[in-house]
């Protein structure tokens, strides 16, 4: 969010404005938050009444943030004789340290004012603007101690503070009295300890930090997660900080879900979703095998703990479906979200299946495929059991909880990202292309795994009829001959939604298209109308609900235009797929090096820089994540011998680059990309 800075860890995250204050509304994501919650909605620092100004921030460290500050009433800041150094670093909970400089010539009585509140807001009470909290609040305030909590039946959660030095402690804050003679300083440390309390007292968040005793292990973490990674060589400093920029930031996202401790999976995102979501989770670890490979069995595992086992309307939830988002907040404990975890969405279940062959093909580790077999196969089963809604083949999608539940249950799930060509508003159920374009790609994945790791012929064949059918009515049926492109989706009565979107290139990455129609595809993926020159909108211009600011409607999303760009590469298009490699990496430097979760959809030669879309999520896992599937597409490192292109997909301003020691069986990648199996693992 701009104007703010943001530490985090995992799904605990802390934002605030640049001096480190906090003072959060009811309808803005600013505070202190851990698991769905936020413990602080006020955090003020004064110095004998004033507030502190910014002289600089450094927020290098995603963990650590350090801001150097001067009293608000300071005239001339370079003359200022009282300056702070405010340094904030998160672990399991939080700790702030403050250091107070005295460089006048005079003796100076020091009043520290630390003003804290906390709302205990659950993230959707945020999200949506609510403000009727059926609980209550309490404050118990020590001699030593300040302790907030908010309690609702069984629901309990508190935060703590302590500090290192003597204070004055209320129900407002905290209050420190020093006195510091020329060219001396004064230090404490404050620690705010979140927790989540169980009916008999015992802390959720304990497991965390027996995991983490404290947050000095950070930094070990974080260097061990980017040594582990595959060493970028190339001349290009951009590329090189993206890359780099990237790994901090999935190292930033992982976290261990409160009910399955022990396990790291990828948060999706900062502010809204930083938690578990079924489709992120597993589009981030498709596009970060080459570099992260350990993402994917603890995500694939902590899926199919929590795959559907049973029918409930509520809850969205079918036999074998995979989950859409898990929540630990106050709503979702009391089901006025149904998020506990919800099943609404129609991706995750065959993108199961795809991550699952694909991580074996990368690694060669069988015996998670023979762990995962009964998961996998009810994913596909739920496909045609459960997902065809209208007995045609195709999966469908209609919302059965009618108050709480998602309308469009696929990637683009906001409630106008599903429209015809003309603005109107299909009805449902409905069915979307890539959709379809996903359950092709993973009936013919599972046929491989049943064949060659299940043991099962009979089940690879009839997967792979299924495979072979759906492919030809999918080509039938979506295919829009005069336009020369695939419709959006399928109203409920069959009819094409015409709507010209990017859709249409995730279809080349599951390969569901013919040949012979690529081409005509490519030339819409790559025409003004949907390719800005940064990356490809999510809906072309000229459609009637286009916006190059809208959520769905024609902003560039960055894991959009890895996934189409993987699919360019896939059918030999590769100068298509490496200007938007160029687009989307070059994109990020306008960023700091860090893609947003969605940015502008105007030209490049109307704006000149990419526009920032002013809600966008960053860091985003699957935004990380784009920049190592839009390397691997460049390069050419493939394990699928059936669609191997030989030719690099280099663009002019990526001349040379090399990915060195990549893990598992796929050894080393030369400086071309080419594949080279037979070279040694380094």
């Amino acid at each position: 969010m701009p104007g703010t800075v943001s530490c985090l860890d995992g799904n605990t995250f802390i934002v605030s404005d640049a001096s480190g204050d906090v003072e959060s509304s009811s309808s803005t994501p600013v505070g202190l938050f851990a698991a769905d919650t936020r413990y602080l909605s006020h955090w003020v620092l004064t110095i004998n009444g004033e507030r502190l100004n910014a002289l600089s921030v450094d927020d290098m460290l995603y963990y650590e943030v350090t801001f150097f500050l001067v009293p608000g009433g300071a005239v001339d800041y370079v003359q200022a004789d009282v300056s702070a150094i405010r340094r904030r670093r998160l672990g399991p909970d939080l700790t702030e340290s403050l250091t107070i400089f005295n460089y006048g010539q005079q003796d100076v009585e020091l009043d520290v004012r630390l003003d804290v509140a906390a709302d205990f807001a659950d993230i959707f009470e945020i999200k949506f603007d609510l403000h009727d909290k059926a609980g209550s609040h309490y404050t118990h305030v020590g001699a030593n101690e300040l302790r907030l909590g908010y309690e609702r039946a069984t629901y309990r959660r508190e935060i703590s503070l302590t500090a290192t030095e003597p204070a004055t402690f209320d129900a407002q804050g905290l209050r420190f009295a020093a006195r510091l003679r020329p060219g001396e300083q004064w230090s404490t440390e404050v620690q705010v300890v979140m927790r989540a309390l169980r009916p008999d007292g015992v802390d959720f968040r304990s497991a965390l930090r027996a995991l983490r005793p404290d947050e000095s292990t950070l930094p070990a973490s974080v260097q061990a997660w980017v040594a582990a990674a595959p060493t970028l060589d190339t001349e290009n400093t951009a590329l090189q900080q993206v890359y780099r920029r990237s790994l901090v930031d999935l190292a930033a996202l992982r976290f261990a879900p409160l009910s399955l401790s022990g396990a790291s999976v990828p948060a999706a995102g900062l502010p809204w979703f930083m938690t578990l979501f079924g489709r992120d989770s597993l589009l981030t670890c498709l596009q970060t095998l080459p570099v992260t490979p350990s993402l994917t069995p603890a995500t694939l595992r902590i899926l199919a703990s929590l795959q559907g086992a049973r029918t409930d309307h509520v809850l969205e939830e079918d036999p074998g479906r995979i989950l859409h988002e898990l929540r630990y907040g106050e709503s979702a404990a009391f089901e006025e979200q149904p998020h506990s975890p919800y099943y609404g969405t129609v991706d995750a279940s065959p993108l199961f299946v795809v991550l699952l062959d694909e991580y074996e093909r990368w690694s060669g580790d069988t015996a998670l495929v023979m762990e995962l077999e009964q998961e996998a196969r009810a994913a596909l089963t739920w496909i045609d059991q459960y997902a065809d809604l209208m007995s045609s083949g195709y999966i469908w999608y209609e919302r059965r909880n009618r108050a709480t539940g998602l309308e469009n249950q696929c990637w683009k799930d906001s409630w106008d990202s599903i429209s015809y060509a003309d603005g109107r508003l299909p009805a449902f159920p409905r069915a979307t292309c890539e959709t379809q374009g996903y359950a092709y790609d993973a009936k013919v994945r599972g046929a491989r795994l049943a064949r060659t790791v299940w043991g099962d012929p009979d089940y690879a064949d009839r997967l792979e009829r299924e495979a072979a059918a759906l492919y030809d009515r999918f080509n039938r049926d979506f295919w829009l001959e005069d336009r020369g492109y695939y419709a959006l989706a399928l109203d409920r009565d069959g009819t094409p939604v015409d709507s010209l979107s990017s859709n249409i290139g995730h279809l080349l990455w599951s390969g569901i298209v013919p040949p012979e129609r690529a081409p005509r595809v490519v030339e819409h993926l790559m025409g003004p109308a949907l390719f800005s020159g940064w990356g490809v909108r999510t809906l072309a211009e000229g459609q009637a609900r286009y916006n190059p600011l809208g959520y769905h409607n024609g902003t560039v999303w960055p894991f959009d235009n890895s996934f189409i760009a993987w699919g360019l590469r896939r059918y030999g298009f590769t100068s298509e797929a490496g200007r938007i490699a160029e687009g989307i990496l070059y994109a990020a430097t306008y960023f700091q090096g860090r893609l947003p979760e969605a940015f502008g959809g105007f030209d490049r030669h109307t704006t000149r820089y990419p526009v920032r879309y002013p809600t966008a999520g960053s860091p985003q896992a699957w935004s990380s994540g784009a920049s190592m599937l839009l390397l691997r597409t460049m390069l050419g490192i493939d394990p699928h011998e059936d669609h191997l292109a030989v030719a690099p997909a280099l663009p002019a301003a990526f001349e040379r680059i090399a990915l060195l020691d990549i893990p598992g069986r796929w050894g080393k990648a030369d400086a071309f990309g080419r594949r080279r199996p037979d070279q040694p693992h380094h």
